[in-house]
């Protein structure tokens, strides 16, 4: 099992909850986590052990997320049909797809993890900066492999014509 497809089992994400996920304000605000994630471990600095508070709400926001919005009127738009190619990417075991979109995404999963290096850097030695660059590199990964799941959605959809 991969990462994608273990965290989908772990979030518990069926079809309903990723039917709503599609809505392009479930994929917008789950942009928040990252930079609420930060704040949250960074709250240590005041408020002791009880950081765990905000630490877990932040969780819960991950775990709330896909499931607070109601299913879209369209998800004729870029991130909704970045979501639903996501579905597609955690299929391609079970649906192949092309070869090129696979490895791109695959990059930019690894630079995403490189940046969660620098991230958990920083939010380990609370060094904003680390913290910083990590968030920048992940945010910028994230968006542009939404961008290549909205190209394997346009290439499930000429395949099928």
């Amino acid at each position: 099992m991969d990462l994608g497809s273990f965290a989908e089992k772990l979030m518990g994400m069926d079809d309903a909850s990723w039917e709503r996920h599609t809505n392009p304000w479930s994929g917008w605000s789950r942009l928040s986590v990252l930079p609420l994630f930060a704040l949250a471990v960074w709250s240590r600095v005041w408020l002791g052990l009880w950081y765990l508070v905000p630490v877990v709400l932040v969780l819960l926001w991950v775990w709330i997320n896909p499931r607070l919005f109601g299913v879209p009127k369209s998800t004729d738009n870029w991130m909704s049909t970045g979501v639903l190619g996501e579905r597609i990417w955690l299929k391609r075991k079970q649906e192949p797809i092309p070869q090129h979109l696979g490895r791109m995404i695959n990059l930019l999963n690894f630079t995403s993890a490189l940046g969660a290096v620098a991230y958990i850097y920083g939010l380990w030695e609370l060094h904003l900066w680390w913290t910083v660059i990590g968030t920048v590199v992940m945010f910028c990964a994230k968006l542009y492999c939404i961008d290549f799941m909205v190209k394997l959605v346009a290439w499930k959809n000429q395949a099928a014509h």
